[in-house]
């Protein structure tokens, strides 16, 4: 069987990183890009450059992977699935819900797979929490938090930190505990002097009666990518900058001390630190996505899903707004 024929459209700092998975999973060969702006980190590298999606339509692929600025993800895409060209499109999938939903109808209407570039999925922290909260190890969810804050890349010009980075943790946040985002309130900042929010503080309910709770941010100086699960049996903390998890177990002493026990209900047990295996999350993202389009079973983020975190950003959006709830389900 021969590869698959794939392309890359956007050649900025992320494009780069595609191009670089793209060159090395079996079974697929990169064959040629394209960005109005060039190649910047010389991506190309020998192979046909292209300065838009028509051009690259040309080649004759398989699939394209979208790493262009989000509002051109509309345009891109409609143009892939008339095409009858599978896509990974990053993350955000779109620039506003209505354009989202254009793409889940017009790659379903073509029977293609599409699929978003939410990356986080597949750190191998995530990976792991998502199989032992599945088995049970947790018990009962109480509360997930999500933290991630660090300094604002500049290269991220057309949309504020909930759709860039507080799309990420909506999109683990679901996956990770399998529940929908049911109710969302938010407060945002603009210290930066951009159109855009950089600061966002999100209390949100999930089906169950999960409580989430997201602080996402461009004014820390530091970089933060944590993700907390509390439950029944204790906690569990992913750190997504390591690739590291722990848990955090409920004690199984019992406290004798009548004056220390009345004021306790949950006591400090045993810390674990989970020896993984720690694949790049991209290079899982690709091979992920390539047996997809071969039509193996693959959990990819489908377009249906992506819509779903740009609807529960712009309800933070909506809410920091109006002060109050939105109702997303």
């Amino acid at each position: 069987m021969s590869n698959l024929r794939a392309g890359l459209i956007g050649l900025g700092m992320m494009g780069r990183h595609h191009a670089r998975n793209l060159k090395a999973i079996d079974g697929v060969d990169l064959v040629a890009v394209a960005d109005a702006q060039g190649d910047p980190h010389g991506v190309a590298s020998g192979l046909p450059l292209h300065p838009d999606v028509d051009g690259l339509l040309s080649e004759g692929l398989d699939y394209v992977v979208v790493a262009a600025p989000t509002m051109y993800h509309e345009e891109i895409g409609l143009k892939l699935a008339e095409a009858g060209v599978h896509a990974l499109i990053e993350k955000p999938l779109a620039k506003t819900v209505e354009a989202a939903q254009k793409l889940v109808g017009a790659f379903a209407d073509k029977g293609l797979i599409g699929a978003v570039g939410h990356i986080e999925r597949y750190n191998p922290a995530l990976q792991e929490l998502r199989r032992r909260l599945e088995a049970g190890e947790l018990g009962d969810l109480y509360q997930i938090t999500t933290r991630r804050q660090g300094p604002f890349p500049a290269r991220i010009a057309d949309v504020g930190v909930i759709k860039d980075l507080a799309s990420h943790d909506i999109d683990l946040t679901a996956w990770v505990t399998q529940r929908d985002f049911e109710l969302v309130a938010a407060r945002t900042m603009f210290k930066a002097g951009r159109e855009y929010e950089d600061m966002v503080s999100a209390t949100c309910q999930l089906t169950g009666g999960l409580m989430s709770n997201h602080l996402v941010n461009w004014l820390t100086p530091t970089k933060e990518r944590l993700t907390i699960v509390t439950g029944e049996k204790g906690m569990f903390v992913a750190d997504t900058l390591t690739a590291d998890l722990t848990f955090y177990a409920n004690g199984r002493v019992e406290t004798t001390w009548d004056d220390i026990a009345q004021f306790r209900g949950v006591t400090e047990g045993d810390v674990t630190r989970f020896a993984i295996a720690k694949p790049e999350p991209l290079r899982t993202e690709h091979e992920t996505f390539r047996d997809a389009v071969l039509g193996k079973p693959a959990d990819i983020v489908t377009l249906e899903q992506g819509a779903k975190v740009v609807q529960v950003c712009e309800a933070m959006i909506e809410s920091a707004a109006s002060n109050q709830f939105i109702d997303v389900r």
